[in-house]
């Protein structure tokens, strides 16, 4: 693997955030992310794609996008999904011509305050920068102690799978270069799509890295989180390691000219 090469240009960043029936925190998340972005350099903004939203979220986005430059709001008539929120986001970004793509959750406990580790990574040149609980530094706080265990237990399988140099391979708050992931031919609805893209990663990016974070538990004002810990999870979430350690390519992947890789 090459060294990365800083720019002494910052690229430009699309934060991306899916939210669903979140009229609790959607003010909240669109100030809070824009208020971290105004403090950037360079071209950003905060992408919030409405995934067929059936409270007040819509109508509040409408609202802030009056109010704040950044914030462009791409809306699903009906509930789509994670996955399809992330492609109607990156497809947004990409439209506007941004660099990068930061995936963030609208419940704020990924913290806005780290967007700047983000874009000192992204200015080195890595494609993939994914923030990790299990880093040096990195933490859990709020979380039940099984549910600390069979995460720490999954991606420590996961990593030695994938043969990436990704501690966290599950977490949801990460950064891609938005020509990776244009590249990628993702088909998942739910949660899994964070897996099934870090499997096409591995064939289209170069450069992993890292950096620490302390994940927060939804407070309890909040809409539950709707993931699950069912078993059938596991096995969708497990089938994209297994696949890359058996060296089972994706189909369908382009590169940054368009063209089958």
């Amino acid at each position: 693997m090459t060294a990365p090469v800083a720019s002494p240009v910052p690229p430009s960043l699309a934060v991306v955030v899916p939210m669903y029936n979140e009229q609790e925190e959607a003010e909240r998340c669109a100030r809070l992310v824009c208020a971290a972005l105004d403090a950037e350099p360079g071209r950003t903004a905060l992408v919030v794609v409405d995934d067929g939203s059936r409270d007040a979220t819509g109508s509040i986005l409408a609202r802030l996008a009056l109010d704040l430059p950044r914030l462009a709001v791409v809306t699903h008539a009906s509930n789509r999904g994670y996955g399809a929120a992330l492609k109607t986001g990156t497809a947004r970004a990409a439209a506007d011509g941004y660099e990068y793509v930061l995936f963030m959750d609208s419940d704020l406990t990924n913290d806005p305050t780290l967007i700047p580790l983000f874009r000192a990574r992204m200015q080195e040149g890595y494609d993939v920068i994914k923030a990790s609980r299990f880093a040096p530094g990195g933490g859990v706080e709020g979380v039940p102690l099984w549910r600390r265990a069979v995460s720490a237990t999954g991606n420590a399988v996961a990593r030695v799978l994938y043969r990436l140099p990704v501690r966290d391979c599950t977490n949801g708050f990460r950064a891609v270069r938005t020509s990776v992931l244009r590249g990628m031919a993702l088909s998942e609805r739910g949660f899994p799509a964070i897996m099934e893209e870090l499997y096409q990663a591995r064939y289209l990016a170069r450069r992993f890295c890292e950096i620490p974070y302390t994940l927060t538990a939804r407070s309890g004002s909040q809409r539950p989180s709707s993931f699950s810990y069912r078993p059938g999870v596991f096995v969708s979430y497990l089938k994209y390691p297994l696949r890359a350690f058996f060296g089972l390519r994706p189909p369908h992947l382009r590169d940054g000219r368009g063209e089958e890789v």
